[in-house]
């Protein structure tokens, strides 16, 4: 594989404001100041479900939503594969970008490059953040399952002693499968982002900024937010 030229300073530094990005959102969404975010808000509400779990009966509606979930990283499992393939393919045939590249060259001011080793890399790094997505549902996946066999070994009893504690316990481990999956969507808007660097680093940069404020404003700012926030009975 021919290995593409220096990257100028601009590319360097809109993979180190991608790559800073990444970290930064997921790190706000778990790790918020003063602002509590949606991923915090709704690991509480997790943690409801399953004390409401504990007393239910019968329990078929939480088993359905415990399979929607499961139903919804598999969804994502199999987009992400199919992702992959075709970014494996234009690894391995880049000429079709390069062509569209030249023409875009020959018929705009766009600085956007037709060297297909630099391609190679800039798909490389979409099929990076796919790949971290793929590995993220996946597990996601597994423990939602095992969240279910925990919630099957909760007690009919309420008053049993172990109730409580077991469905303290499948909260928690419903609560790491959604990080895993909060994760994997995270990693899917970065690799779309990613996806500018074809055109060149600006729009790379640029994206990589129009995809945080996209994070940020979902987990901080949004109607959702305000919505689950909203607990008040009065």
């Amino acid at each position: 594989m021919q290995l593409p030229g220096p990257l100028s300073a601009l590319d360097l530094l809109g993979l180190v404001v991608l790559a800073l990005a990444w970290v930064l959102t997921g790190w706000l969404a778990l790790h918020p100041a003063r602002r509590p975010s949606v991923t915090v808000l709704m690991a509480q509400y997790r943690r409801d479900w399953m004390e409401q779990f504990v007393t239910r009966q019968p329990r078929i509606f939480d088993a359905s939503i415990i399979d929607s979930l499961r139903q919804g990283t598999a969804f994502f499992v199999s987009t992400c594969l199919i992702c992959i393939g075709g970014g494996v393919a234009l690894i391995g045939d880049p000429t079709p970008l390069a062509n569209l590249a030249s023409d875009l060259n020959a018929e705009t001011a766009l600085p956007i490059t037709a060297d297909q080793a630099l391609i190679k890399l800039k798909v490389i790094i979409v099929l990076a953040f796919l790949a971290e997505a793929l590995l993220k549902f996946i597990w996601s996946h597994r423990v939602f399952g095992y969240c279910a066999i925990l919630m099957a070994a909760v007690p009919n009893d309420p008053a049993d002693p172990v109730a409580l504690h077991r469905a303290a316990q499948a909260a928690e481990v419903n609560i790491q499968a959604a990080k895993g999956f909060n994760a994997g969507l995270r990693s899917i808007y970065f690799g779309l982002g990613a996806l500018a660097w074809l055109i060149g680093p600006l729009a790379l940069i640029a994206a990589t900024a129009l995809v945080t404020g996209v994070q940020i404003r979902r987990e901080f700012f949004s109607h959702s937010r305000a919505a689950i926030l909203n607990r008040d009975i009065g």
